[in-house]
């Protein structure tokens, strides 16, 4: 098996394997550039959230990192997942509980002494958005850990398709003319629009 051949094999299979990844990408990158067609969408559905939990709650918030007090605000709520916690306001800490299919928010209301817990029900275009910015590697838990460490190999799977292609492009001279056309339509296109925006 010749190098040449043996690339043209490797861009292919990437291109298989790594096709679920692109369409999520793709598909959940157009639903981050239409965001007000998708709540226009779900507008006639009731309410987004529903309260399932409201009682008295006073712990020390700490100046900082607000993890530690995310944990213990899910602890002390039953909740368990993938996490983040934020400071909504000088006297709300949220701490969001997130998977693909289901979130939960918990606010945390100081001056009320208050902990309000609430579902979200399911909306298609939050679960694809979801997929395409969980991060991995800041949870606890193994799968978060074991999703961020196939978001980075599909990630060098994404730059090894593209070598492969340039390989394979520049191996055929019958190609070179309207490859530098695509090349440099892609690369000038990009350029202006990181410049101008």
């Amino acid at each position: 098996m010749t190098l040449q051949h043996l690339n043209r094999r490797l861009h292919l299979y990437l291109a298989l394997s790594l096709s679920p990844w692109f369409l999520m990408y793709g598909v959940s990158s157009y639903v981050f550039s239409h965001p007000a067609y998708f709540q226009e969408l779900d507008k006639s559905k009731g309410p987004l959230w529903t309260k399932v939990l409201e009682r008295d709650y006073d712990v020390p918030v700490p100046q900082g990192d607000l993890r530690p007090l995310g944990a213990q605000i899910m602890k002390d709520a039953g909740l368990s997942g993938a996490f983040g916690a934020y400071r909504q306001g000088p006297n709300q800490i949220n701490v969001y509980v997130y998977t693909f299919l289901q979130s939960t928010q918990a606010k945390y209301f100081l001056d009320k002494k208050k902990l309000v817990v609430e579902d979200r029900r399911f909306r298609f275009d939050q679960f694809l958005t979801g997929m395409h910015a969980k991060g991995g590697f800041e949870q606890d838990r193994i799968q978060d850990t074991l999703w961020g460490i196939v978001v980075d190999l599909v990630c060098l799977g994404f730059i090894l398709w593209i070598v492969t292609g340039l390989v394979m492009w520049w191996s055929l001279p019958s190609t070179r003319g309207w490859g530098w056309v695509a090349l440099l339509g892609g690369v000038a296109s990009f350029a202006l629009f990181m410049f101008r925006l």
